[in-house]
């Protein structure tokens, strides 16, 4: 930290496999002693489960927030210095049921909850998906709330009735630990049930979800301050945590037009921030956020990266981080022959392939797990690279990686080679949780100053046109078995 800030705020990441707290001065750079990470799995069923336990999230929180609350008590240069704000960022579409007590009716239902597929295909056929899509800003699909709540009716009618409300964990916990008990309208975007239009709960949607207005959380993206959060926190202003893909653009510095961030994490993502009045073209298959109220999301997300990754490394065995750095050869990965749909978890955008799952083709007798592993690599890229072709975008555009594919050298120019596109590196590991910081800083009239600029990975032509040609075929195999 290059000099002693006058203001901090206090940051939260609510992600899918962890979550992290910091400190950040009014600059925006973060007090790297303050932050503090745990962890916890999603249950995962052969259904097409995906779970995570409430308990579990709020546990996590509380022990993370004491750990950077402590550094901020313990640290004699920062003791004295105001906490004038608490942020967050979290996982965007999940969702949690509450009793009338205000204490979990359900497990929180992920992203990557499945189950709800048939229900999607019944909404499509009810309603067109392209009109709710340009209205909501998301396709009628498993991911979202209004699936997921009909599947929810449809198997255990009980405790659809026994359920009071309906939010997003990141609402839920900012209630538990902040006494915040609001939900900020770029959560709300990611539901499937906000109209961007009109700012507020989509009414007919609610309807055909059999959910009341009232049964989901107030609308807010502001709290002011709370008496029921920690005594450092009384006099600081809360905000209501934003989607974790606008704070990752945010916290990247890709927050207008001209630049392209993609985050590899758990999953994966490209998007552009536009102005709400500059988005005339919205491609089929993408998605359309609320970052703020003047800014929107526009993107793709897929479902299979950072976690199909883990399950090679465990179920091919290939041992420690320097193996799989070792496995990722460059070269190798734009001649490998192996055919490979990344379909291990129920897989998103752009083409939304619901009937699919993973799929190899190309095994031989001499196939290596090594091979395996960088054809799987390759693949997951090629849908990224689908996703940033229907981007409303110049190809000059710069584009900016971050999340935890930064830890891995070889993917970073394996992906380079994949989208056929220079990257610029993010210098803040911890994207999402400067976006949050920077999101409050700047609605509370601080001057957040740019991040350094990151190193840049060079594509390499060559390389590039054999990665298309894979990747054409991958596009062949999934039309066959579709």
């Amino acid at each position: 930290m290059p000099r002693r800030p006058k203001s901090l705020v206090l940051t939260i990441d609510i992600g899918s496999s962890s979550l992290r707290t910091a400190l950040f001065s009014q600059t925006g750079a973060r007090i790297l002693q303050s932050s503090a990470t745990r962890q916890y799995s999603v249950t995962y069923t052969a259904d097409g489960g995906a779970e995570l336990e409430p308990e579990a999230l709020l546990r996590a929180a509380r022990s993370c927030l004491r750990e950077t609350l402590n550094v901020h008590a313990q640290i004699n240069s920062l003791r004295n210095i105001p906490i004038v704000a608490v942020c967050g960022s979290a996982i965007w579409h999940s969702m949690l049921g509450l009793d009338r007590r205000g204490q979990p009716s359900t497990a929180i239902f992920t992203w990557a909850d499945s189950r709800s597929a048939p229900d999607a295909a019944e909404l499509r056929q009810e309603m067109s998906e392209r009109k709710t899509q340009l209205r909501t800003g998301c396709l009628l699909r498993a991911p979202f709330w209004p699936a997921k709540l009909r599947w929810l009716r449809r198997t255990n009618r009980a405790l659809f009735r026994r359920t009071a409300t309906w939010v997003s964990p990141a609402s839920w916990i900012f209630d538990q630990v902040f006494g915040a008990e609001i939900t900020s309208h770029s959560m709300a975007s990611g539901t499937g049930l906000y109209n961007l239009k009109s700012g507020t709960w989509d009414a007919e949607l609610c309807e055909l979800c059999h959910v009341g207005l009232t049964q989901l959380g107030v609308l807010r993206d502001h709290y002011l301050t709370s008496d029921r959060s920690a005594k450092e926190l009384r006099g600081a202003a809360i905000f209501s945590a934003i989607g974790d893909g606008a704070a990752s653009n945010l916290g990247s510095d890709a927050d207008d037009g001209r630049k392209i961030a993609i985050t590899v994490g758990t999953s994966a993502a490209a998007r552009m921030v536009h102005l709400k009045d500059e988005t005339a073209r919205f491609p089929p298959g993408l998605f359309k956020y609320v970052v703020d109220q003047d800014r929107v999301l526009v993107g793709g997300a897929i479902s299979n990266a950072g976690n199909l990754r883990a399950w090679c490394l465990r179920e091919l065995k290939l041992g420690r981080h320097v193996d799989a750095e070792n496995a990722l050869r460059r070269n190798a990965a734009a001649t490998d022959l192996m055919t490979v749909l990344p379909f291990w978890v129920q897989e998103r955008a752009p083409t939304w392939p619901e009937g699919l799952r993973g799929t190899i083709v190309g095994l031989t007798p001499s196939t290596t797990g090594h091979e395996i592993f960088r054809a799987m690599t390759a693949s997951t890229f090629y849908r990224l690279a689908d996703i940033l072709d229907r981007l409303p975008a110049d190809r000059g555009s710069e584009v900016i990686v971050s999340g935890g594919v930064l830890h891995s050298p070889a993917s970073l120019k394996i992906l380079a080679d994949c989208l056929g596109r220079d990257l610029r590196i993010c210098r803040e590991l911890e994207g999402s949780l400067r976006g949050a910081a920077v999101h409050a800083l700047e609605d509370l009239g601080y001057e957040v100053q740019p991040l350094r600029p990151g190193r840049i990975v060079r594509c390499r032509p060559a390389l590039v046109e054999a990665h298309r040609v894979r990747r054409a075929r991958q596009h062949e195999l999934e039309r066959r078995l579709r």
